[in-house]
């Protein structure tokens, strides 16, 4: 064995729970033993120095180590126009989103914006994510391959719509079908990648392609399905105007079979009390996306009614709708749109919404944690990482006060390196 032992300031959950701040384990003087790919265990670095006196040693000193960032609901190929000046939903594609996309029907571009981007989630912790790339078959291939090229566990797939967006982006409910069913045959789970079946939103589907989507769904039992609902009420008056004879909003996809264990929902602002009894009854997922939902106006979300309905919320940063890649300012976003409502969400309950928590979500049982067995996904922190952050932290080592101190200061000089599968794919200089 070539066991190598991370020590620093080790904090994650090892289990499912409702309670956080209960169930986290905090070892100030940890380590972390990891051989390959995979950990073995956590203790005291003492203690694991002892157990393993030949393994090389990366030691963080004082340095947060945590399970590396979990984003369920982003787009790669909005990178390039992160942080154009706001608009509402609608207008806000038209007039950028739309036109980006258009550059991915070319291969090498999509490589390009794929290398980027990825890079950018490793220089902010994120390990795992969700991602949507455009109608152009080759931009999830490219995502793919930069993702396998590094053993790092991605799900995405090509977004499939067939009217109401410009005419260069427009496939068909047959050209949808057949090449997500390639992309499928090719990229589902091989070595850690997963595909997720990509609607766009209801309007930019047709009634065909919705069910066509939904055989999909029906034929591969493990596959994801992400899309948006309820983001914005001018969306929502919409939908009810393309499909007159559902019920709501999230009708439209269950009437396609798409609500199920593994579809992902991005945002799930506005659902009436019916939606939120389907999305439990059927154990869907809500990406939540606080710092693209202020950004947009688009409202906020209700964590109340997320619990009251036991339904799962995880945390994304919906980039380029979200200005930041960074998972710990996405969290103190979150924390200001609850205070807006009274709620109160402790650091803690943050970083297990994006770790342990959105790994549960997903049934990905090995990334999340520490955990015997589980990936050697983690990112490193520097509580200190300037002059300000270091003055705020100078008398605090307790892990729930760093982290909510980093979710409103922090940026990418925060991370001092992300490992994924064992191996360092970023490390600051």
């Amino acid at each position: 064995m070539s066991i190598k032992l991370i020590t620093g300031h080790i904090v994650h959950f090892p289990n499912s729970t409702e309670s956080p701040q209960q169930d986290v384990v905090e070892i100030k003087q940890g380590a972390l033993a990891i051989d390959g790919e995979k950990i073995l265990t956590t203790d005291t670095a003492a203690q694991l120095t002892q157990r393993y006196p030949d393994a090389e040693v990366i030691d963080y000193g004082n340095k947060l180590v945590v399970p590396g960032f979990i984003d369920t609901h982003l787009h790669f190929p909005q990178t390039e126009m992160i942080a154009s000046f706001g608009e509402q939903l609608i207008d806000w594609l038209n007039k950028y989103t739309f036109p980006t996309e258009r550059q991915f029907e070319d291969p090498a571009y999509s490589r390009k914006i794929a290398d980027f981007f990825l890079n950018q989630l490793w220089r902010n912790g994120t390990t795992t994510a969700a991602v949507w790339a455009t109608v152009h078959k080759n931009s999830a291939e490219q995502l793919f391959s930069a993702a396998y090229e590094r053993n790092m566990q991605i799900l995405t797939g090509k977004v499939c719509m067939d009217r109401h967006c410009p005419d260069y982006l427009q496939d068909t409910p047959e050209s949808a079908q057949q090449d997500s069913a390639d992309l499928i045959a090719t990229w589902h789970n091989k070595g850690r990648l997963k595909y997720a079946i990509t609607p766009r939103f209801a309007p930019t589907s047709t009634e065909k392609q919705m069910a066509m989507m939904g055989e999909l769904m029906s034929s591969y039992k493990d596959v994801y399905l992400q899309t948006h609902l309820s983001e914005n009420q001018q969306e929502i008056a919409w939908v009810k105007e393309l499909y007159p004879n559902s019920k709501h909003y999230l009708d439209v996809y269950d009437s396609y079979q798409m609500v199920t264990e593994r579809s992902l929902f991005g945002h799930c602002i506005h659902l009436e009390d019916d939606e939120w009894r389907l999305m439990s009854e059927k154990g869907a997922i809500v990406s939540f996306c606080p710092t693209s939902n202020l950004f947009l106006g688009s409202g906020l979300y209700n964590l109340n009614k997320a619990k009251a309905f036991n339904v799962k919320t995880t945390l994304a940063t919906d980039v380029g709708g979200g200005d930041s890649f960074s998972m710990l300012r996405t969290l103190g976003e979150a924390y200001k749109v609850f205070q807006l409502q009274n709620i109160t969400m402790d650091s803690l309950s943050g970083l297990y919404m994006m770790t342990r928590g959105a790994a549960d979500a997903l049934k990905l049982p090995d990334i999340g944690d520490f955990n015997a067995g589980t990936f050697a996904d983690f990112t490193v922190l520097d509580p200190h990482f300037n002059e300000l952050s270091s003055l705020r932290l100078q008398d605090s080592d307790d892990a729930e006060d760093i982290l909510f101190a980093l979710s409103m200061l922090a940026d990418e000089r925060a991370t001092v390196a992300t490992w994924i599968a064992g191996n360092p794919v970023w490390q600051a200089q």
